[in-house]
């Protein structure tokens, strides 16, 4: 008779495949590492036992106990939602040297000025070198308590004795404790201590801002359950070569989760920037071709960015197509539809396209201030300072319509722009010139009658759009 045996099973920290050996990468979610064995399943039957508080009506939960408190940082309560809620664990994930630790230690540090006490644990820099910098960026405060610790028992005795109403830890891969698996910054240890600081936080009604390191691709690092425990994960941007730094939402169960908010690395430390439009765009005397502005949405709040162009004529028979703060794949399409359907010609030339002050965009918005950026490029010929440019550009060279040109319009006109291409809505195509937010407005159809308002297209090509118009 045949030896039956029993294979052990294994099992994906990150994502829960299972396979019958052990393999170095997952074959669910491709992550390396992630697999280990998994002991035989246990049913064990669970006793009911007694509540310790009864449940009641949704409508008789007393509201008041989550009123929100501002951090004193306007950018940062913005992404929040209008302030931290008493029991709200935040993860804070950036890459190293983009100012996570600075910017927590000045919330810290306001939020102790405010006389509520207030935890800063420190388990990647010793006390002294913690509070060095404090001393460089102004963060000192009678209220703010320093603790430089790597153990989470230890850390959970300092809550204990300190008691206060907000707590940072930096950083959470930092931390470890003997009742998990593993070091400090494992799968199983990076869920321990996490899933601590949530008991804890939600039982003493204490806010949490944990610091999170990232990969190599600019995800999370550690597993996908920690995201899911905490309840606000931000995203901490920024080019080291750039002064410029973002905050932005991914997940937030107490407000929006599209907000982003503004900053800047100075000497003194991080410095807000409520008004950023001006970050992204440059002052030129003359005008100069191959520029021109367009107003993306970060979130709710409109930003102004300027893309820069240049059109070199190549002898090579593979012109080069370089981009910096553009998709690559969407400015390939506009470059194929400024070809194909506006007749300018590319394919024997050099195309560089850059945004200015370090600026990433990727809405859709940008795609008709791209073309005419490098129309303007390719003929030489400048457009007005003064114009912008919003819409979403199709194969077939339709300009559609994109979301909020109301508030585009009207953050364009505040800083000063009087002219703007739009793409033509059902009720403008018979009247391609009106006048909004204080703005002359052209409605476009087509990419090729966007450039023709513009005074981009001449000769016999120009009484082709006009017929077609």
């Amino acid at each position: 008779m045949a030896k039956t045996t029993t294979r052990p099973s294994y099992v994906c920290t990150e994502c829960g495949w299972t396979t019958n050996r052990w393999v170095g990468r997952c074959g669910e979610c491709q992550t390396w590492g992630s697999v280990a064995e998994a002991g035989a399943p246990k049913l064990a039957r669970v006793a009911s036992s007694v509540p310790e508080s009864k449940a009641v009506p949704i409508a008789q939960v007393n509201a008041d106990l989550a009123i929100r408190t501002l951090t004193g940082v306007s950018e940062l309560d913005r992404v929040l939602g209008n302030g931290l809620v008493p029991g709200a664990v935040v993860l804070l994930a950036g890459e190293p040297g983009v100012g996570k630790s600075t910017l927590l230690l000045e919330v810290a540090a306001r939020w102790a000025q405010a006389g509520r006490k207030t935890l800063y644990v420190s388990g990647e820099e010793s006390a002294a070198q913690v509070r060095l910098r404090a001393g460089r960026t102004g963060a000192l405060a009678d209220q703010l308590f320093l603790a430089a610790e790597t153990d989470l028992g230890t850390v959970l005795g300092h809550i204990e004795e300190v008691q206060p109403s907000l707590m940072v830890l930096d950083s959470v891969q930092s931390v470890g404790t003997a009742e998990a698996d593993g070091s400090p910054g494992g799968v199983s240890q990076v869920r321990e201590v996490t899933g601590a600081l949530v008991r804890v936080a939600k039982r003493r009604g204490m806010a949490v801002i944990i610091v999170g390191h990232v990969t190599k691709d600019g995800s999370i690092a550690g597993p996908r359950m920690m995201e899911h425990l905490v309840d606000v994960v931000l995203s901490f941007e920024g080019d080291r070569h750039s002064g410029l730094r973002l905050v932005r939402a991914t997940k937030n169960r107490f407000g929006p989760a599209d907000e982003v908010g503004c900053f800047e690395m100075a000497e003194q430390g991080i410095v807000e920037v409520p008004d950023p439009s001006g970050l992204f765009t440059s002052r030129h005397i003359e005008p100069v071709p191959g520029t021109c502005v367009t107003v993306t949405m970060e979130g709710r709040r409109p930003l102004l960015a300027e893309l820069q162009a240049l059109v070199a004529p190549t002898s090579v028979p593979q012109p080069r197509r370089t981009m910096h703060g553009v998709d690559a794949g969407r400015l390939a399409m506009v470059l194929a539809v400024l070809e194909r359907r506006c007749g300018v010609q590319l394919y024997n030339c050099d195309v560089y396209v850059s945004t200015v002050g370090g600026a990433k965009v990727n809405d859709p918005s940008a795609d008709l201030a791209a073309a005419l950026a490098v129309a303007s490029a390719a003929y030489d010929r400048s457009l007005s300072p003064r114009v912008i440019a919003l819409g979403e550009i199709g194969l077939a060279g339709e300009l559609r319509r994109v979301p909020g040109i109301d508030r585009r319009l009207a953050e364009a006109a505040r800083l000063g722009f009087t002219e703007a291409v739009v793409p033509a809505e059902a009720d403008t195509r018979d009247h391609p010139l009106t006048v909004r937010s204080g703005m002359r407005v052209h409605a476009a159809p087509t990419l090729d009658q966007a450039l023709a308002a513009l005074d981009m297209v001449w000769g016999p090509r120009r009484a082709q759009v006009a017929s077609r118009a």
